[in-house]
């Protein structure tokens, strides 16, 4: 990739951020070597700190970026305290970044069942097992609980839990970051004021 390749022009960037995410996406799982959609995520807890930890988006659209998790994880009792979030994703070998800021929602039970039935056997026992977030004594009792979800559904279809389940980000912002010589980067920015409003594009200072 040259350098002119990695610089961000307007005319580039377009007007609609998710079809240049779409680019970027589809640039970043042609080239790097290890999850592609592997993102941020933050959010605050009740006293107000925030937390950050990895997750993997499992869907994008016009609508907003989609996650899955366990409802009464630590990120998941924040998230629905709090109906906001940031995400980010840096494609390292791109020298690329994306921000996403916005309100939350969850998914529908439709598509939570969908993409739950997509996921191999083992991460869906371990959804099951697993009370995430919480205080484990020891490995052995993981395992011992895997061993009871085995056991309870045998080889039948393991249903979805309930505490399990998927969140989009619906963005008011969206940030796209290119690398640039002597730390003159390009920053683009879309905002807007609402899921049915029009995006704003604006340039930002390095």
């Amino acid at each position: 990739m040259t350098n002119e390749s990695l610089t961000l022009g307007e005319t580039q960037a377009g007007d609609d951020p998710f079809a240049l995410f779409g680019r970027w996406m589809a640039d970043a799982t042609a080239s790097e070597l290890n999850d592609p959609n592997a993102m941020a995520l933050a959010t605050v807890d009740p006293d107000g700190l925030p937390n950050v930890r990895m997750v993997l988006l499992k869907d994008v659209d016009s609508s907003g970026f989609v996650f899955y998790t366990n409802f009464e994880s630590a990120k998941g009792r924040e998230l629905l305290a709090s109906r906001r979030a940031a995400l980010c994703l840096h494609w390292k070998s791109l020298r690329r970044q994306v921000r996403v800021r916005g309100p939350i929602v969850e998914v529908s039970e439709a598509e939570a069942d969908r993409y739950y039935a997509s996921r191999p056997l083992g991460s869906r026992i371990g959804a099951w097992a697993s009370q995430q977030s919480r205080p484990l004594a020891s490995r052995a009792e993981l395992e011992t609980r895997i061993a009871d979800v085995e056991a309870r559904f045998g080889g039948e279809d393991i249903p979805r839990p309930p505490h399990w389940s998927g969140f989009r980000v619906a963005p008011s912002e969206i940030e796209f970051w290119a690398d640039g010589a002597f730390r003159l980067h390009d920053r683009i920015v879309f905002r807007r004021s609402g899921p049915d409003e029009a995006w704003r594009r604006e340039r930002l200072y390095p």
